[in-house]
């Protein structure tokens, strides 16, 4: 399993419109074979920034799978235009320490 990271920066005063098109997104996201989870968290700190957080069973599974799908591009239409930068996608592989809960 590999996960998604991204910090999205919303832009000012539309952090309501961006959660609810993130609410209408998710299921887009979830449909894509490989997809295992999604969070998506409001900073504690910052107004307008989210972290995004996609669980996938390999990278091939969210790029070229998902990105190479028409569930993308309804994706990217209802939620890039929120965007200011554009954020930065990473992947990071198993953990190497896990702690118990």
């Amino acid at each position: 399993m590999i996960v998604e990271h991204a910090l999205l920066n919303v832009k000012a005063g539309q952090e309501a419109a961006f959660e609810a098109a993130m609410r209408e997104a998710a299921p887009l996201i979830a449909a894509s074979p490989g997809f295992l989870g999604i969070e998506v968290r409001p900073s504690c700190e910052s107004s307008g920034l989210y972290l995004l957080l996609v669980q996938w069973r390999s990278l091939e599974d969210h790029d070229p799978g998902f990105r190479s799908s028409e569930r993308y591009q309804r994706w990217k239409a209802l939620l890039h235009r929120f965007y200011e930068p554009f954020p930065t996608v990473g992947h990071f592989a198993a953990p190497i320490a896990l702690s118990p809960h």
